[in-house]
């Protein structure tokens, strides 16, 4: 789906609203109890850096021995809280698809929580300080802002929550652009809860805000795909596209920021989560394979054994649970379901090859002969002992006794599955997941039992590894949600924004005369005074080459286009007409770059980039949070530079003259 450019002159305010927070289905007292248990951890955490301090700071022994018993009792409360959180992260049949179909459960993410900000002081102060105008003017803007930030934390978990989430996301490019100079920031603290652990984080950098919203729209998409109804190739396809966004979201948080300020949005964090949705979409993509495949077809059973073996491969790919640093963060249900699936797909990789092998026919005809050889010979990952595998292929006796010795391994991961499944005390909760795993186990046995015989007593030989096959995946392609700047009546971006800096508004009286006012305009969105006749009526009133017209005669020309404005000052050159001008003194160019602690900052750009920070490499090559969000996501996009079309705009464009 093609990138929707985001208008700036348009009119219209967001449409969209958030969940109903009252309502009490499953998944919103979910939220409600992660959002409660939340507030709980951050209490205690700050009665515990009271305690710690009050404990480094006194030499009363009394008084330390009673803040050590208090201490303990909040790392017990915290511990328990973090717990209970814990079991909440790991409710995954929640968000699972309410069919009656038996799938393996999908890991759903949960949203991370936020509270609530009041922008209205910060802006109104700086719309006065920095653009000279009245702040009440602008009253209605600010509440539409805040409407969306809150709608945004209860997002509904379909595609109009997604684009909820996008709005206010792509809403912060014009937020950073109008109230975000490099060097200050705007005084607003941005607070957000780890999306696991509850742990509290409170940044000023618009970075934290974007990076905590692009997380929770990578979440989001984890949990519809959840919920897709899987038994139909249709449900497969949505649940695919949605872990693939997904991974897209998180694979964009881990290389644009480093050492972000809670756990959930750092690099291995990031990298856990990439690698599983991943996994996950493989897991869709070989449903899909198994809804298509013809059941007497060789090759086709083949595929569908080489898919399964491509789940297991990217399963045990997420690694990660288990590192140092994730293996106390990542919920214990997490890392046993990815073992579980680990050696669930590797027992059905082995399954559908002794199916491939025993029910094989061959064929009357030479071409299909030749291509069910050709695809059993790439089959492996290295040729097995004994008979070359052509001769097992015309043999049938060989084929069953390689199809016997697959079945015996797929019995084993079947019966290490249900193994590590009873090992988890949240798994054997979840109903579907012991039916899938039994149902495949018995199917296996029972398939082994076709196959033994009383009179075998050749030791069954050890099965090879199954060369993995996988289609095709196609990257992630973010759409946008088409925006309206909210305080676009402040101006024209390219002009009035945080970056630009010009003197006060000054109002110029023209009087017509009979050689015309004497000067040249050139451009639009603000037009541009292009030049002045010495000694004309312009320049005896003050006006000066290089003043934007921002009003005449009291009417707004900040969007108005060039043919509007020299259509409103023909009409008044009889009577004279009141302009009112600005002069811009300096428009910032430099690259920006952004920290997650205190705040943007601006560094030059030979400047060595330092650690923590994210910037663009050069001025007219941008793939930033910070810029417009039309080239989000996408880098093969055209490298834009806002401060170019701005000179562009206004210094090559047409001119008109008024002598």
């Amino acid at each position: 789906m093609p990138l929707t450019l985001p208008t700036e002159g348009s009119q219209g305010g967001s449409i969209r609203k958030g969940c109903d927070p009252l309502a009490q289905t499953q998944r919103s007292k979910l939220q409600h109890r992660r959002a409660r248990i939340n507030q709980q951890i951050n209490k205690e955490m700050r009665m515990r850096a009271g305690a710690e301090n009050l404990f480094r700071a006194t030499t009363n022994n009394k008084v330390r021995e009673t803040v050590a018993l208090e201490l303990s009792f909040v790392n017990s409360n915290l511990q328990l809280l973090k717990e209970e959180l814990e079991e909440l992260n790991s409710n995954m049949e929640v968000y699972q698809t309410d069919s009656e179909s038996v799938n393996v459960p999908m890991i759903p993410l949960g949203l991370k929580e936020t509270k609530e900000v009041d922008f209205t002081v910060s802006i109104q102060d700086f719309i006065c300080e920095h653009y000279g105008e009245d702040s009440s003017l602008y009253d209605k803007e600010i509440t539409e802002l805040m409407e969306l930030r809150q709608a945004m934390r209860t997002p509904s978990r379909n595609q109009s929550g997604l684009e909820l989430l996008m709005e206010y996301y792509n809403q912060l490019y014009y937020l950073d652009q109008r109230f975000f100079p490099p060097h200050r920031n705007l005084g607003v603290h941005f607070h957000w809860y780890d999306s696991l652990t509850g742990v509290p984080s409170s940044q000023r950098a618009l970075a934290f805000e974007k990076g905590s919203v692009l997380f929770n729209i990578g979440a989001l998409y984890t949990q519809i795909g959840a919920r897709q109804d899987r038994s139909a190739a249709a449900g497969i396809d949505r649940a695919i596209d949605a872990f693939q966004r997904a991974a897209g979201a998180f694979n964009y948080l881990k290389e644009n920021f480093s050492n972000a300020p809670s756990l959930d949005m750092c690099g291995p964090s990031l990298c856990m989560l990439v690698r599983l949705m991943v996994a996950q979409v493989q897991e869709c993509v070989f449903e899909r394979v198994t809804l298509t495949t013809p059941e007497a077809h060789f090759p086709s059973q083949l595929r569908l054994a080489q898919e399964a073996a491509r789940v297991t491969a990217r399963v045990c790919g997420v690694t990660t649970m288990t590192q140092p640093l994730m293996k106390d963060y990542v919920p214990f249900s997490w890392a046993s379901m990815v073992q579980v699936k680990s050696e669930h797909f590797r027992a059905l990789s082995h399954y559908y090859t002794a199916v491939a092998l025993c029910d094989h026919t061959s064929s009357a005809e030479e071409e299909e002969e030749e291509e069910a050889e050709k695809a059993f010979l790439q089959f492996y990952v290295s040729s097995p002992a004994g008979p070359l595998l052509s001769q097992v292929l015309r043999d049938p006796e060989k084929r069953r006794k390689l199809g016997k010795a697959h079945l015996r391994r797929a019995v084993i991961r079947h019966e290490e599955a249900m193994r590590v499944h009873g090992l988890c005390k949240i798994l054997r909760k979840m109903d579907i997941l012991q039916d899938v795993l039994s149902l495949t186990h018995k199917r296996s046995l029972d398939k082994y039992s076709e196959l033994d015989r009383e009179d075998d007593f050749d030791e069954t030989a050890e099965a090879p590894e199954i060369q993995c096959k996988t289609s095709n995946i196609t990257p992630p392609n973010f759409s946008t949600v088409q925006v309206t700047d909210i305080f676009q009546r402040l101006g024209p971006l390219s002009v009035f924004c945080a970056r630009a800096r010009w003197g006060p508004v000054r109002v110029i009286g023209l009087q017509g005369r009979e050689g015309g006012l004497g000067l040249t305009l050139r451009g639009d969105s603000p037009v541009l005074v292009a030049g002045v006749v010495p000694g004309g009526c312009a320049a005896e009133a003050g006006l000066r080459e290089g003043d934007y017209i921002v009003a005449v005669d009291g009417h707004d020309c900040k969007w108005a286009k060039h043919s509007e404005v020299v259509q409103m000052l023909k009409g008044c050159s009889d009577r004279g007409a009141e302009l009112s001008v600005v002069t811009l003194h300096s428009h910032d160019t430099q690259v920006r770059t952004y920290e997650w602690r205190g705040g943007p900052a601006s560094a030059p750009q030979s400047t060595p980039r330092p650690e923590g920070r994210v910037q663009s490499e050069l001025p007219l090559k941008f793939y930033g949070f910070f810029l417009d969000p039309r080239f989000i996501l996408s880098p093969n996009l055209p490298e834009i530079c806002s401060v170019a079309l701005f000179y562009e705009k206004h210094f090559l464009g047409i001119s008109a003259s008024l002598m």
